[in-house]
């Protein structure tokens, strides 16, 4: 539900006004909900806006008491403190060996100046060496044992049907009918998957101030001493993360592909009629899709095709993204939801097809938490234009499935990566002491998508432009230089700087289906003794299957008692089971290339350490250097053949064997020698801020001398 229309604008803008000026002291915990695929919990965002400003008004009147508080705690803080500002700028995926081309090159001479000034080494990743591990871990000082982020999906546990590691959202179970409607009561379910504490809650904790953005995995954001806007896992308002919508007038046996949701369409008399699919409406007996008309009007004589959504018009240039436009979608009398998309037109003839980005909750009135305090999303809309709120913003699907083409793919990115540059330099401004923390995306999705580009005879190139955008990675690290040389120029003498990545990438030309190599070898057991090609384990005949693959690299065994249908007997019979799975496995070779796909076999019993080791896989695989899990493998299906050509444009990856793929690390101050952990860098930072790093973390500073 959103704000009453009869409330005047101008009474919200003022309670906005007074909580961005007073969130910065002790920030309320303004809460509204929506929960992925399971449907919707409405709150009013205008109680939440009117609740909001009655907190606000009575931080005014005690905020002289709260501020001598909390200033006294930050002087004592800061007294113990090297520094006085810690900058942390995340460029997700930049490669060392990559990093050293460039900067050998000439291309690169802010990174050459961080490294001589202070020191540049390559960064430990996790294992695996994915951005939902590596990035927590960066922010705990912990391994998976402890933090429980294992990877992008994990077994249910009953059903063995993948889940999102890191998040759980889904509507309160209670609910009030009133005729046809169903008025939800209680919270929704909203957990953070992610376990441990981040290093900014414990600097707030001893009165240091922090700003985050975008960091991988703080959704749902966690109340601290700062602000934070989420990042990654922060679903589109259908719930998933991340579907676009394709409007086609060509038949779809005329233009296969999958992924997205495609509609047909027909255009008549120079207007084209469609519907955007919202999200499900939990809140009327029957649910099903809420649903927004729209129309598309056709150039002619001289003018430009326009579209109109909910009565108002916007230009719709061919081949150019349009603003953000807001969408309204009416659950009840009552109760909207809103959220934001852009289209792009492809073309209007011979054929007519149109690109929307999936639809993104709306950062000026959101529908559920995307950062603390609840109102700081609504100020970086409010003061910078509305923004991409997606956790996985760029839309590399629609690439991957050739709805949109590398240079459309290319203005989307830098788009949304200029909106975060916006949000970061407004932070750099507004926090002059404590840590300001930023994650770009860029480097990460870029190098997925066209690392092709760098291998004449990847299998990716096939049928594709091999030479448009063939430099469109170095002039990404060129951007990146271009990056730090900025915030160089804002760092003060007391103000420590540094540029890191969570992992680095490298080729992705061959996909391993990891659960057809246990088939094959007898761990896996097929209903009709041969794949048919189902999705999410359909084929799969638990009451004869001794483990099974799920995610990028990431084996369970099928134990009796922690599996719903689980085979394998605890103990020695499941030790045994997982000894044989690695012996076989490692080395395990690629006829068709002539060489081993696997580097090593982990066992997780062995590498982790902490409470949540029983929820690990109990093996994960390290690929070498060019093969990774194939995509069937990560979707449950069980394929004929093991190893298969990867022809998508994802054709750079990280989800392999991690000491091979190391990230970047600079820094404007010397460190002590030695190798440098992922793990070691939260420890670092509360080290420069005089903070005791907790037992509880397993890296350690890197400060020269001994840690607080």
């Amino acid at each position: 539900m959103n704000r009453s229309p009869s409330i005047p604008r101008t009474v919200a803008r003022v309670g906005l006004g007074i909580l961005v000026a007073f969130f910065l002291l002790d920030p309320p915990a303004a809460h509204a909900y929506i929960g992925p695929g399971a449907g919707f919990a409405f709150v009013s965002s205008f109680f939440v806006v009117i609740a909001a400003f009655f907190l606000a008004f009575l931080k005014l009147l005690t905020w002289p008491v709260r501020w001598v508080i909390q200033t006294l705690r930050m002087r004592r803080a800061l007294r113990r403190a090297r520094v006085r500002r810690v900058v942390v700028v995340g460029l997700d995926g930049q490669d060392p060996l990559l990093t050293d081309r460039f900067m050998k090159q000439g291309l690169l001479p802010n990174f050459e100046r961080l490294r001589e000034e202070g020191s540049y080494v390559r960064l430990d990743t996790s294992f695996p060496a994915e951005s939902p591990v590596a990035w927590s871990s960066f922010q705990t000082g912990c391994n998976p044992g402890r933090h429980r982020v294992f990877d992008f999906l994990v077994p249910n546990r009953k059903s063995h049907l993948p889940e999102l590691c890191s998040a759980k959202v889904a509507a309160s179970p209670r609910t009030i009918p009133i005729g046809k409607w169903r008025i939800p009561i209680g919270r929704p379910v909203i957990d953070l998957g992610r376990k441990s504490k981040p290093f900014w809650r414990v600097l707030g904790e001893h009165g240091v101030f922090s700003t985050i953005l975008r960091v991988p995995i703080t959704f749902p954001p966690e109340k601290f001493k700062g602000v934070l806007l989420s990042a990654m896992m922060v679903p589109d308002l259908k719930g998933s993360q991340g579907t676009f919508s394709y409007y086609s007038s060509v038949a779809a046996e005329d233009e296969p592909y999958t992924g997205g949701q495609r509609f047909l369409v027909a255009p008549a008399d120079g207007v084209v009629r469609a519907e955007i699919s919202g999200p499900e409406n939990t809140m009327l007996a029957g649910g099903g899709e809420m649903r927004l008309p729209f129309e598309v009007r056709l150039p002619r004589n001289g003018t430009g095709a326009e579209i109109v959504v909910a009565g108002k018009t916007y230009p719709l240039p061919e081949r150019a993204f349009t603003p953000w436009i807001a969408l309204e979608f009416k659950a009840a009398p009552g109760f909207k939801v809103r959220g934001t998309v852009r289209f792009y037109l492809l073309e209007t003839a011979p054929a007519f097809r149109l690109y929307m980005t999936p639809i993104n909750i709306d950062p000026d009135r959101p529908a559920l938490p995307i950062s603390h305090p609840f109102t700081y999303a609504m100020y970086l809309s409010k003061t910078q234009g509305r923004y991409c709120t997606l956790g996985l913003a760029e839309d590399t699907w629609s690439l991957n499935e050739r709805v949109l083409d590398e240079t459309a793919f290319l203005d989307m990115t830098w788009q949304i990566h200029d909106e975060r540059e916006r949000m970061f330099f407004d932070a750099l401004d507004k926090t002059r002491r404590g840590a300001v923390v930023c994650v770009f995306d860029v480097t990460d999705r870029m190098q997925h998508m066209f690392f092709r580009y760098l291998e004449k005879d990847h299998p990716a190139n096939a049928g594709k432009d091999t030479v448009e955008h063939k430099d469109a990675i170095r002039d990404l690290y060129v951007r990146m230089d271009g990056l730090v040389g900025r915030v160089r120029e804002r760092m003060g003498k007391d103000d420590v700087m540094i540029v890191m990545s969570d992992h680095g990438f490298k080729p992705f030309r061959r996909g391993m289906n990891l659960n057809t190599w246990l088939w094959r070898h007898g761990f896996l057991a097929l209903k009709g003794g041969a794949p048919s090609g189902a999705q999410w384990y359909q084929d799969v005949d638990w009451s004869r299957t001794k483990a099974y693959a799920v995610g990028l690299g990431g084996i369970y065994l099928n134990v009796r008692g922690r599996e719903a249908f689980g085979i394998v007997e605890p103990g020695d019979e499941a030790a045994a089971v997982k000894r044989a799975i690695a012996e076989k496995l490692r080395g395990a070779r690629d006829d068709a290339r002539g060489e081993a796909a696997v580097a090593s076999v982990y066992d997780t019993a062995e590498i982790y350490r902490g409470p949540y080791v029983r929820e690990a896989p109990d093996l994960f695989v390290g690929f070498r250097v060019g093969w990774r899990a194939s995509w069937e493998c990560a979707t449950g299906t069980i394929t004929d053949e093991t190893f298969s050509d990867n022809v998508k444009s994802w054709s750079g990856d990280h989800c392999m064997n991690p000491p091979d793929v190391p990230g970047i690390f600079f820094v404007n101050r010397k460190i002590r020698p030695g190798n440098v952990d992922i793990m070691d860098v939260g420890p670092t930072i509360l080290d420069l801020f005089g903070v005791p790093v907790p037992g509880w973390c397993d890296g350690k500073s890197f400060l020269p001398g001994e840690a607080t």
